[in-house]
């Protein structure tokens, strides 16, 4: 028996299955990791996953995806990751310094970087975009997007929870 499954659904189970890995792999082994460690350096690592967001530039790069797409959407996606990436870098110099701001800093990297994150799932979902050629930045959407997702809600959860 063959299953037809058109690239949008694939697009869209291939997101669930990895948020689900990446949540079942952050429950089983990084979150009791970051645990053992104090808050400040229980954030680094995960703020860490969002030093490489400048790689969504790549969406401004002509004939890298579908010259279809919006300009508007692929512009606030690559520029909205990049101050994410930004924001992240700084954050982690912040906190491996001690500094006095490095908490709020975090603050406001996570929030924004989170509703950057959502954001472009709006975009997504208006456009259809897994309905256009994404070439290689399918796996950006399908696998690095669940990582940076799960790392969000942790440094929520530390940033709520646990205090210096």
């Amino acid at each position: 028996m063959q299953i037809a499954m058109d690239s949008v659904t694939i697009f869209w189970l291939q997101i669930t299955l990895s948020c689900f890995v990446c949540a079942i792999v952050a429950a089983w082994y990084v979150w009791p990791m970051l645990l053992s460690h104090p808050r400040h350096a229980a954030l680094i690592p995960l703020i860490a996953v969002h030093v490489m967001r400048y790689v969504g530039m790549t969406l401004l790069v002509p004939g890298m995806i579908d010259p279809k797409l919006s300009r508007d959407f692929l512009s606030n996606a690559a520029y909205g990751d990049l101050l994410a990436a930004a924001l992240a870098l700084a954050s982690i110099f912040a906190l491996r310094n001690n500094w006095r701001f490095s908490i709020p800093l975090v603050w406001i990297f996570n929030t924004w970087g989170f509703l950057d994150l959502l954001n472009g799932v709006r975009g997504v979902l208006q456009l259809n975009v897994p309905s256009f050629n994404l070439g290689t930045l399918w796996y950006i959407y399908t696998f690095y997007a669940p990582v940076v997702v799960i790392s969000h809600l942790l440094i929520f959860w530390i940033l709520i929870t646990r205090r210096s």
